[in-house]
């Protein structure tokens, strides 16, 4: 079996997930801008960030959108595991809920 030439990147987040990934987007700018060495993350997040606020539905992304925001999807679901697990009930109350948004995204939308 032959593997396709070309992939669809298109994804259809519902209101919800929009936001939560657009607050990703915008705390991951904020993050990496203080380092030059981020400058392609930080302008690859812009323009992901650009497409999210966008009324359009769809989001379509480029290959290299959708890779960067998943691996750092993954990265933020593997920090938040370990607080999780670290923490007392009432930071596992709050952090719970997110760990559990961040999750579902990946499992619904970028579990390949």
């Amino acid at each position: 079996m032959a593997k396709p030439l070309f992939k669809n990147y298109s994804y259809e987040f519902d209101k919800n997930e929009k936001k939560l990934l657009i607050t990703f987007c915008k705390t991951i700018i904020k993050q990496m801008s203080t380092d030059d060495r981020f400058y392609n993350e930080i302008k690859t997040f812009n323009s992901l960030l650009q497409k999210l606020e966008s009324d359009g539905n769809p989001v379509k992304l480029t290959k290299d959108e959708k890779t960067k925001l998943v691996f750092r999807l993954k990265e933020n679901e593997k920090h938040l595991e370990k607080q999780i697990k670290n923490a007392g009930f009432i930071k596992k109350w709050i952090y719970k809920p997110l760990y559990k948004q961040y999750k579902n995204i990946i499992e619904t939308h970028f579990n390949d």
